[in-house]
Parts: C-alpha cells; sequence; structure tokens
C-alpha cells in the first residue's frame, strides 16, 4: 500500500516536471519568435504622420512616438494591400525618379491641330466679261497668277454693234449740256436730260465698257467700235480664257480677278470634333514660318465633305503682304476650351493590351494598381472617364518601373 503511494507521488511529480519543462519551452519560442521577423523593413514611419519615413529604426522628431516597420505587401498594421502593390521608400522614390501629385476636377484648353487649304473670299472674287459678240483686237501681257491694278487694261475687242449705243450716248451728253447751259426754269426738262444720261451710261457699262472709256467719250464725243478691258479691282489674275485674234459669244467669261487682302482657309475636322468648334473662334494659321491670325466664319456652318468623310469648317483671315494665296497649304492651330473633368498626365499611363492602369497611392509610399478608363486626349494629358476621384493621390512618373516591381510581386 506504502508502495503504490510512492509510485503515484513519484509519477505526478514527473509529469508536472514535464508539464513545466514543456511550458518554459512554448515561452521561450514565443519569446524568440516575437522579437526575430524574418522579414526585412523596407523603411520605417511614424504611425502618425505616414508622410514622415527613415531607413532606420527610431523615434519620429515629430511627434516623439517609435518608428514602426514597413514590409513589402503590407502598411504598418493595415492588412495586407491588393495583388500588385508595391511599397516604395521616399528615399528609392527620389533614387527612380517617382513623381506623385493629387487627381483635381479642372478645365482647360484643347490645341486642335488641322490641316488647311486657301481659297479667295467668293465675295472678293470678280468676272470680267462682255454683253457683246465680238473679236479679241489686242491682249495684254497679264496672265494667269499676275498681280494686277485696279482700272489696268487687260485687253481690247471690237463689235460693231457698240456704234449706236455710243451714238446714243453722246447725243443724250449734249442734250444735258445745252439743258445746263440754258439756265431756265425748266427743272422738269434738266431732270430727264440727266434719267437719260444715267440709262445711256448703264447701256453702255452693261455691256463691258469701263467707266473711264465712257468718260474718255464724253470728253472727246468720238463714236468707236473698240470697248476695252480693264480690271475692276486690285488682286490677282485667276483665270485668262482670251487670246488675240479670238472670237467670243456674249457673256463668256474673258478674266477672273481676285482680291487677296482677305481669304478663307478651309480646314478639315474630324466629325467628333466638329460641333465643339464655335463660330468666332479664333485660330492661328503657320505658313513658311509666318505666323497669322483666323478666325471661324459665324456666316456658314461646317460643310460635309464626302470625299474625305471629314467637316469642312471656314476660317476668315486678313492676308497682309499676300502672304496667303490660293491652294495654298497651311497648318491651322485651334485652342479649344473644355469643362471641368479629371485629367492625367499622359506618363502616369500603363498600357496594358485592352486596359489602362494607374498606380494609385493608397498610403504613403504604397502604390496600388487600378484600371482606369480614358477618354480624349489634351495634348500631353489624358482624360479618366471612370476609375479615379480627386483628392486620390497617384504616379505621375517613373509609372515603368512601379509597374515593373508590381509584375514581379505577382508572380
Amino acid at each position: 500500500m506504502i508502495r503504490k503511494a510512492i509510485y503515484s507521488i513519484a509519477l505526478c511529480a514527473l509529469a508536472g516536471a514535464a508539464f513545466l519543462a514543456g511550458s518554459l519551452h512554448s515561452a521561450h519560442d514565443a519569446v524568440t519568435a516575437a522579437a526575430v521577423d524574418p522579414r526585412t523593413p523596407l523603411y520605417y514611419r511614424c504611425p502618425m504622420h505616414p508622410h514622415y519615413t527613415s531607413d532606420k529604426p527610431g523615434i519620429a522628431p515629430c511627434c516623439g512616438m517609435k518608428l514602426e516597420p514597413v514590409y513589402a505587401g503590407t502598411v504598418g498594421s493595415n492588412a495586407p494591400a491588393a495583388a500588385g502593390t508595391v511599397v516604395v521608400s521616399a528615399e528609392q522614390q527620389q533614387l527612380t525618379g517617382v513623381r506623385n501629385a493629387v487627381v483635381e476636377l479642372a478645365g482647360g484648353t484643347e490645341q486642335l491641330r488641322l490641316y488647311g487649304r486657301v481659297t479667295p473670299d467668293e465675295t472678293r472674287v470678280y468676272k470680267v466679261n462682255a454683253g457683246l459678240d465680238g473679236f479679241i483686237r489686242e491682249v495684254s501681257d497679264v496672265t494667269t497668277g499676275a498681280y494686277v491694278a485696279r482700272d489696268q487694261s487687260l485687253a481690247t475687242f471690237m463689235t460693231p454693234e457698240i456704234r449706236q449705243p455710243i451714238s446714243a450716248f453722246i447725243v443724250t451728253v449734249d442734250s444735258l449740256e445745252r439743258e445746263q447751259r440754258s439756265g431756265g426754269n425748266a427743272a422738269t426738262q434738266l431732270a430727264a436730260a440727266n434719267a437719260s444720261m444715267g440709262i445711256a451710261v448703264d447701256r453702255l457699262r452693261s455691256l463691258g465698257m469701263a467707266p473711264a472709256q465712257i468718260e474718255e467719250i464724253r470728253k472727246t464725243r468720238a463714236p468707236s467700235s473698240l470697248i476695252k478691258l480693264v480690271s475692276p479691282v486690285e488682286g490677282f489674275v485667276l483665270a485668262r480664257n482670251v487670246t488675240d485674234g479670238e472670237k467670243f459669244d456674249r457673256g463668256a467669261e474673258l478674266y477672273r480677278i481676285a482680291d487677296l487682302h482677305r481669304v478663307w482657309i478651309l480646314a478639315d475636322v474630324p466629325t467628333a470634333d466638329a460641333g465643339r468648334i464655335k463660330p468666332g473662334v479664333e485660330a492661328q494659321v503657320t505658313v513658311a514660318g509666318r505666323t497669322m491670325r483666323a478666325r471661324v466664319s459665324s456666316k456658314v456652318l461646317p460643310q460635309f465633305d464626302p470625299s474625305t468623310q471629314s467637316m469642312k469648317v471656314r476660317l476668315e483671315a486678313d492676308n497682309p503682304g499676300f502672304a496667303l494665296r490660293p491652294e495654298m497649304f497651311v497648318d491651322v492651330d485651334l485652342q479649344l476650351p473644355y469643362a471641368p473633368t479629371i485629367t492625367v498626365p499622359a506618363e502616369a499611363l500603363i498600357a496594358s493590351g485592352l486596359r489602362s492602369i494607374v498606380y494609385v497611392e493608397r498610403q504613403a509610399g504604397q502604390f496600388e494598381p487600378r484600371t482606369v478608363k480614358t477618354g480624349r486626349r489634351f495634348a500631353d494629358r489624358v482624360q479618366i472617364l471612370e476609375g479615379l476621384m480627386p483628392g486620390e493621390r497617384l504616379a505621375v512618373s517613373g509609372t515603368f518601373l512601379l509597374d515593373s516591381e508590381s509584375r514581379m510581386h505577382q508572380r
């Protein structure tokens, strides 16, 4: 009996010793595991002010709190970040050229660059023709493209049909002068003579005679069968349809002359952009290193061109020095305003197949890849339709390095 009691006490003592040894060993392992973390911290940061980081453990000078380690895939005490998230210290960001910016909702202007073709202003194009059948007696050396002054001689043609209107004009001139010399009170007769004079002049003008030749006939009273064609305006010859000795029919176009002090520019605009171009918008026209101003016409809407499947917008421009000539191609730059929207620098986007990715800074040093939906491109910025909100921070440069690191973490 005594032997069984001694045996029981020894067995209990042995079990207690074993339990105590196991407990001490477990506690030692727990302390060791807590004291030694197999991961290497990327950097250390202040838990209260995450923007303050250091490459060594210590105390934050801003608040006196102990710096906590930041490991790859985690940020402080937060849960593990999304797949592909990378953590980069401030020093690493500086070395790799990673730069951040705040997402903002803002408007601005977009530069729309077009190609245009110069054409004469239709309201400044003049046709020189004759109201009678005739044939050319003399032709000046003016050719297509030549500059001509107002009332400069172009050609002379002969027609027997002009003799009767000229004779009637001379008779009317004599009658008017008699009434003017009489000095009587026959106001009705004087008014009738003036009216007859106007009708005779209009008839000669309609037959192609210039005012200078009409005045010459009034002074000399000499009838003639020749009509002199002169330029009605200062400009450039667009077409010359006469040769010496050529016979022509009444109404034929003999010359076409354009006043190029003001011209039109027809610019091809993609159909999607045509509605954004408003009348009166100013444009910059560049040709041969020279820049001029133009303005979108307010008199006509953009016209559809079936040959190019685009819209033609008409601009009007002054043409000092006649630098712009018909059929000349020019560069047209339009500054179009756009409504407030989210835009990011083009280099902030990573094009990956059918999607575009940006790297959003969730917390200091932690960059998460995010798929966004893009819209229009405004010069070096791209519109973001979905995926970003104002106030968020994202990497706007050095994204290639972030993307490479993110892909390595996802493998």
